[in-house]
C-alpha cells in the first residue's frame, strides 16, 4: 500500500482490514471493562496524560438501557434534533499539558471569519474589526512601554543597591555613588576621593585607607551581601518558586506549545524584578540580562489577557510571547535588532513574518522608553559604549579565532560542569535547603570577591572598564604604561607595560579562575540568576589578557613583517579592549551556542560597527569547536535536565523507523477508543475514571474501528459536567452521541450531544509513515498527537513524548527523562 504521510481526516471511508495484521487489534477482542489499565501512581507537578505512554481500549456497545425503539413521536424527535448547546471553556488546556498549534489555528480563522463577516451589519461591528485587527500591534505596543519602564527601575534600583555594600550618599541616600559625586569638586573621579559619598568605615572615625577601615568595609561588604541574598531567597520561596533561575530555557519550553500556569503570572512578575535587583546587588556571579526576558514574557503574557483574541488562543498568544522575548534583550542591553534576532534564532518556537514585525515594533518602543528614563545615566542606550577610531590589521584575526578556540572550550566545560552540579543539586540533600545554599555561595563568593578589586566591582563596572581604551583621563593600573601625554589631543604613543599593568594582569588572571567557578557553582540557584554579564565577564578578562600580551609582543618587535606597516608610526595599532570584546562575545558564544543574534548584540552594546568581522570569527570558532564536544547549549542543557518536552526545531534527525515502530498501543497494552453512538454516559464516566489519558479516538463502532474524530479528555470532562447541570433528564443511561443527528425513531433518556467538542480532522498518518517525517510534522506543525491509521481503520496514536522517547532511545539515553520534574 502506498504510504500517505499526511491526511486532514473527517470522515473515514477505505478497505477492510483483518484484525490478524496487526498485534495491536488482539486488544479489540477483549471485554472493554475486563482489561482497563488502571492509571499508575501521579506524579508531582501533574503529567500530560497524553503525553504519557498512551494507551487505548475499544468500550462496549451499549447496553439494553438506551435501546432504540420503534415508538418514538414525532414531536419528540424534533425536540431531540435541536442545535447541540454550547460549552463554556472547550478548548483550553490544564496545567503542564501540551498545546495543539492546529487547533488553535483553525480556531482563530473560524473566529476571524466569524468577525469579518458581522462588520458590515452595524458601526459596532465595523469598529470590534478594526480593534481585532489592530489588537497585536497595541499588544506589543504596551509591552514595549511597561519593559521598559520596568527594565529602568530595575536598572537604577540594581545601581544604587550595589554602591549601598560601600556607603551612603550624604545629601540624598537615594542616589548611587556616581550621582552622588556629580556635584562634587573633586576633578578625577575614583571610590575614595568623593567627600558626599559616606564609606561605611568613616561611620566609626576610621580612614577608609588604613588597616581598620578595611576590615569595617569589608565586614559591611559581606552583610549586605547576605542581607541581600538571603531576602532575595526568602521571597522566591514564599511567594513565587518560578521566579528563580534564568527563565530562558523554561520560556523556550513555553513558546514550544507547553502550558506552564503561574510561570509567567503577576506573582512571579512581581518577585522576579525585586529578586533579580536583590540578588545582583549581593555581588552573586550573575547578571539580570537573562531574567529580564523572563520578566518581559510574564508582562506580555498578563497583557494578552485584556485582548481575548490572545488570552484565549494559546498559539496566538505565542505570537506575542516571542516579541516580548524580543523586548527582554532590547531593555537588558539596548540592542533592539539584537532582541529580535535572539527570540528568532534562540527563543521562538514559530515566528511568522507579523511577529517579526511586531517585536521590532515592540523592541524600538522599549529602547525609546527605556533612553527616555536614561537609567546609565549618559547620552548612550548601549550598556558597553566604547570609541575605538582605530583599524584592525590582518595578522589579529589569528589571535581573534584563538579567543573564539578558547571561548568554545570554556563555554563547553562551563556547561558541563554546571549541569553536574544541578543534577547533583537535585538528587542530593543539598536540594531541600535552598536558602542555605543561597546564604553559603554568597558568603564564599563575597569572602573571597572583596579582596580582588576586580571581582569587588560590580560585574558590568568590571565590563565596561575591559572594554575601555585607556587615555589620559583613565587612572587604573590596567592603562599604567610608560607614555608621556603632553596634550589630550595628540596621539597616544606605543609604549611599555609598567609595574601596574603587570598587577592587574595576575589579578585579572585570579579573577578569571574566580568568576569561572563562581558562576558553576551560582547558575541555579533559587534566585533569580542570568548568565549573559557573567559569561562577558569572562570572556572580557580572558580577551584583555590576550590584548595585552598581543600589544606588547608589538611593542618590542616592531620591526616583524606583520607590525612593520601598522606599528611603526608611533600611534597605538593594538586595541587590547578590542580584544575584550571579542572575547566576551566568545565565550558567551560558546555557553549559549548563539551566532547572528551574538554579534548583532555585542555591535549594538558596544557601539563598535566597525568591529564586526574580527566578531564574526571570534563566535563561529566558538561554535564549532563547542559542538564538537556538545551540540547544547547551556539552555538546552538545562531543558533536557528538567525534562521538559521540548522538540529542538534545529537538530537533524535521520532513522529508518516507522510510525509503526513508535506508536502506542504496543504489544499487550490495551486500546480505548470511544464509539460515536453506541456508548452511554455511565460508560464514558468509567472510562475517564478508569484511564488518565488526554484525549480518546471518536470511531464509527468498535467492528469497523473507522476513525471519526478526536476529542480531548478537558473538554469531554466541561461538557459532561456542564450538560448534568444545564440540560434536564440527563441520567447515567442517556447515550453519548458524536453524530450530528439523532437516531429516529427515538425512545428513552435525552441524549448528551457532545459533536461540537468533536475534533472533526485530526492529522493522521499511516503505520508505514517514516519517523523522519513524523517528527517534521510534530516540529514544523506544532502538533499534540497524531493517529495512526492502515486503510482507514484506526491503528493506534503518536504523542509528542512519544516522539522524544523515541528520540532518547536511538540515541542511547534514557526515555524516561522526558518528564515535567
Amino acid at each position: 500500500m502506498e504510504s500517505r504521510p499526511l491526511t486532514r481526516h473527517g470522515a473515514m471511508t477505505g478497505g477492510t482490514t483483518s484484525h490478524s495484521r496487526h498485534p495491536n487489534y488482539q486488544a479489540l477482542s477483549q471485554p472493554s471493562h475486563s482489561s482497563v489499565a488502571t492509571p499508575g501512581p501521579s506524579r508531582e507537578p501533574p503529567q500530560d496524560a497524553l503525553d504519557s505512554p498512551v494507551q487505548f481500549e475499544d468500550m462496549e456497545e451499549a447496553g439494553p438501557a438506551h435501546q432504540i425503539t420503534t415508538n418514538s413521536s414525532a414531536a419528540n424527535l424534533a425536540a431531540l434534533d435541536t442545535e447541540e448547546q454550547e460549552f463554556q471553556g472547550i478548548g483550553q488546556y490544564d496545567d503542564f499539558h501540551t498545546t495543539d498549534w492546529q487547533r488553535d489555528i483553525a480556531r482563530d480563522r473560524m473566529r476571524h471569519r466569524y468577525i469579518a463577516k458581522k462588520k458590515e451589519e452595524s458601526v459596532w461591528d465595523w469598529i470590534k474589526s478594526g480593534h481585532d485587527a489592530w489588537s497585536g500591534w497595541l499588544c506589543v505596543f504596551l509591552v514595549g512601554v511597561i519593559a521598559g519602564a520596568v527594565a529602568g527601575m530595575i536598572d537604577i534600583g540594581t545601581s544604587w543597591m550595589s554602591d549601598l555594600r560601600f556607603g551612603v550618599c550624604q545629601q540624598a541616600f537615594w542616589f548611587n555613588q556616581e550621582q552622588c559625586c556629580w556635584s562634587s569638586n573633586e576633578t578625577i573621579y575614583g571610590p575614595n576621593n568623593c567627600s558626599h559619598f559616606f564609606l561605611w568605615p568613616e561611620a566609626f572615625g576610621d580612614s577608609p585607607d588604613g588597616a581598620g577601615g578595611y576590615i569595617v568595609s569589608y565586614i559591611f561588604y559581606v552583610l549586605w551581601s547576605l542581607l541581600f541574598a538571603s531576602l532575595a531567597a526568602s521571597l522566591v520561596m514564599m511567594f513565587a518558586p518560578y521566579a528563580c533561575g534564568s527563565g530562558i530555557p523554561e520560556i523556550k519550553t513555553i513558546l514550544s506549545g507547553f502550558i506552564i500556569r503561574g510561570y509567567l503570572g503577576k506573582w512571579t512578575l512581581l518577585i522576579k524584578s525585586l529578586g533579580m535587583i536583590l540578588a545582583v546587588s549581593a555581588g552573586l556571579s550573575l547578571g539580570k540580562e537573562g531574567p529580564l526576558v523572563h520578566v518581559a514574557c510574564c508582562i506580555g503574557n498578563i497583557l494578552s489577557y485584556m485582548f481575548p483574541k490572545y488570552g484565549k488562543n494559546e498559539a496566538k498568544k505565542r505570537e506575542v510571547l516571542s516579541a516580548a522575548a524580543a523586548v527582554g534583550v532590547s531593555v537588558a542591553f539596548g540592542a533592539p535588532i539584537g532582541g529580535v534576532l535572539f527570540s528568532l534564532e534562540e527563543a521562538s518556537y514559530y515566528f511568522p513574518l507579523k511577529t517579526l514585525w511586531r517585536s521590532f515594533f515592540a523592541a524600538l518602543v522599549a529602547a525609546f522608553v527605556l533612553r527616555s528614563i536614561n537609567p546609565f545615566g549618559n547620552e548612550h542606550l548601549v550598556l558597553f559604549y566604547v570609541e575605538y577610531n582605530k583599524p584592525w590589521i590582518f595578522i589579529e584575526l589569528v589571535p581573534f579565532i584563538l579567543l573564539g578556540i578558547i571561548g568554545g572550550i570554556i563555554g563547553t566545560l562551563f556547561i558541563k560542569f554546571n549541569i553536574r552540579w544541578c543534577r547533583y543539586r537535585k538528587t542530593s540533600m543539598l536540594g531541600q535547603y535552598p536558602r542555605l545554599e543561597v546564604v553559603v555561595v554568597t558568603l564564599i563568593t563575597a569572602a573571597i570577591a572583596y579582596h580582588n578589586p576586580y571581582t569587588r566591582m560590580n560585574t558590568s563596572n568590571l565590563i565596561y572598564l575591559l572594554f575601555s581604551q585607556c587615555g589620559v583621563a583613565n587612572t587604573d593600573s590596567l592603562c599604567d604604561y610608560q607614555r608621556n601625554f603632553t596634550s589630550a589631543n595628540t596621539a597616544i604613543e606605543i609604549a611599555a607595560a609598567g609595574p601596574g599593568v603587570v598587577r592587574a594582569v595576575w589579578l585579572l588572571a585570579l579573577a578569571l579562575i574566580f568568576k569561572c567557578v563562581a558562576t558553576v557553582f551560582t547558575f541555579g540557584l533559587k534566585v533569580p540568576c542570568g548568565l549573559f554579564i557573567p559569561s562577558l565577564a569572562m570572556g572580557a578578562i580572558i580577551g584583555r589578557l590576550v590584548g595585552i600580551g598581543m600589544e606588547q609582543l608589538a611593542y618590542h618587535n616592531q620591526d616583524w613583517a606583520v607590525f612593520a606597516g601598522e606599528c611603526s608610526t608611533g600611534e597605538n595599532c593594538i586595541t587590547p579592549g578590542l580584544y575584550a570584546m571579542v572575547g566576551a562575545a566568545a565565550v558567551l558564544g560558546g555557553v549559549t551556542r548563539m551566532t547572528v543574534s551574538l554579534v548583532v548584540i555585542m555591535f549594538e552594546l558596544t557601539g563598535g560597527v566597525r568591529y564586526i568581522v574580527p566578531l564574526m570569527a571570534a563566535v563561529m570558532a566558538s561554535k564549532w569547536i563547542g559542538d564538537a564536544f556538545g551540540r547544547e547549549g547551556i539552555y538546552d542543557a538545562h531543558i533536557i535536565l528538567n525534562g521538559y518536552p521540548f522538540l529542538d526545531s534545529k537538530e537533524e534527525f535521520s532513522h529508518t523507523t516507522l510510525a509503526h515502530d513508535v506508536m502506542r498501543p504496543g504489544k499487550n497494552e490495551s486500546f480505548y477508543v470511544i464509539t460515536q453512538d453506541s456508548m452511554t454516559l455511565d460508560d464514558v464516566e468509567q472510562l475517564l475514571r478508569e484511564t488518565d489519558h488526554n484525549g480518546f479516538p471518536v470511531v464509527v463502532s468498535r467492528q469497523s474501528q473507522y476513525l471519526v474524530g478526536f476529542v480531548a479528555r478537558r473538554d469531554l470532562n466541561i461538557a459532561i459536567s456542564q450538560a448534568k447541570k444545564n440540560t434536564e433528564g440527563i441520567v447515567g443511561e442517556s447515550l453519548v452521541l458524536f453524530t450530528s443527528s439523532v437516531p429516529s425513531p427515538w425512545m428513552g433518556p435525552p441524549p448528551l450531544r457532545l459533536r461540537k467538542i468533536l475534533d472533526l480532522a485530526p492529522i493522521t498518518i499511516t503505520d508505514q509513515t517514516p519517523m523522519e517525517t513524523v517528527v517534521d510534522m510534530f516540529r514544523k506543525l506544532g502538533l499534540r498527537q497524531t493517529l495512526v491509521t492502515h486503510n482507514g481503520r484506526l491503528l493506534g496514536i503518536i504523542t509528542k513524548k512519544d516522539v522524544l522517547r523515541h528520540i532518547k532511545f536511538l540515541e542511547s539515553e534514557d526515555p524516561e527523562s522526558v518528564l515535567f520534574n
